[in-house]
């Protein structure tokens, strides 16, 4: 596997498993030095890895009501749906990963990180 896929399977599961923290703190503390030292051993440049991490580390705070710390406030505010929350969390999820790698990988090579 090169690390082009290793890199692309270690940010999906870093990001999706933001579904198991309740605190965006916790997540990036507990995960993010084990993903970026495990994808530096797979290859990946360290500062276009360091950069995808923590660009997933901001988008993730949409996944849930509970993502981040004013998630419970704006949720609590009754004008959606629990279900629309997280359908809304998970199409845009989608969205948001796609901009980062069509968007980031063209200015990624301009920058000269690719």
């Amino acid at each position: 596997m090169g690390w082009i896929s290793a890199t692309a399977i270690l940010v999906l599961i870093y990001f999706y498993s933001h579904y198991f923290f309740a605190s965006t703190t916790a997540h990036i503390t507990a995960m993010f030095a084990a993903f970026f030292t495990a994808g530096v051993a797979l290859g990946a440049p360290p500062m276009l890895l360091a950069f995808v991490l923590a660009f997933a580390s901001s988008l993730m705070m949409s996944l849930t009501h509970y993502a981040t710390g004013t998630a419970p406030i704006i949720f609590g505010s009754g004008y959606t749906t629990l279900n629309e929350w997280w359908k809304a969390g998970a199409v845009m999820s989608v969205i948001n990963l796609l901009i980062l790698v069509v968007v980031g990988s063209i200015w990624w090579r301009i920058l000269g990180y690719i």
